[in-house]
């Protein structure tokens, strides 16, 4: 039994050490482990801290990047706009301009046309004149023989032509 009821001189000293070592600890050892874990604490707030300032730039980012990414996508789309509107008034100009040179060179063939046909019209009336006059003359030898006759004939026909 004497294993189980300690003596009064073994809690004594056991007292005494504890106390003793109590004291120590508290004196040397307690100021810096409460530093330690106080500095560990406080470095976890901090990097929890900084993890949540990374997570909303992050998030920051990542709405800059879409909105930067919507615009982009706007003038995108403004510049096919513009493109397809200026296709549009490339090929309305090409159609007009080719329109007024196809009524030009028709209007220039038209008048060409007109020309030829005048001048064919004076050259034939030419011809018909001269083969006129020399029937007539062939006509006059052979039935007027006299001078007389021939020039009454003349005075009536010139007083019969008007000049054009």
């Amino acid at each position: 039994m004497d294993l189980v009821t300690p003596s009064i001189g073994l809690v004594f000293w056991s007292t005494i050490s504890f106390l003793t070592l109590l004291f120590l600890l508290t004196k040397f050892a307690w100021k810096p482990i409460t530093a330690a874990l106080s500095e560990r604490e406080n470095s976890i707030d901090e990097a929890l801290k900084a993890a949540e300032n990374a997570r909303k730039q992050m998030e920051k980012l990542t709405a800059d990047n879409e909105k930067l990414l919507n615009q982009a996508r706007a003038e995108r789309d403004a510049m096919l706009k513009e493109a397809n509107e200026m296709k549009e008034g490339i090929i309305a100009q090409a159609k007009k301009s080719a329109a007024e040179e196809g009524a030009k060179l028709l209007a220039n063939a038209k008048a060409a046309i007109e020309q030829e046909k005048v001048a064919a019209m004076n050259q034939l009336k030419t011809q018909v004149a001269e083969l006129s006059v020399d029937m007539a003359e062939k006509i006059l030898r052979t039935k007027m023989t006299d001078r007389a006759q021939q020039e009454a004939f003349v005075n009536e026909n010139l007083k019969s032509i008007s000049l054009n």
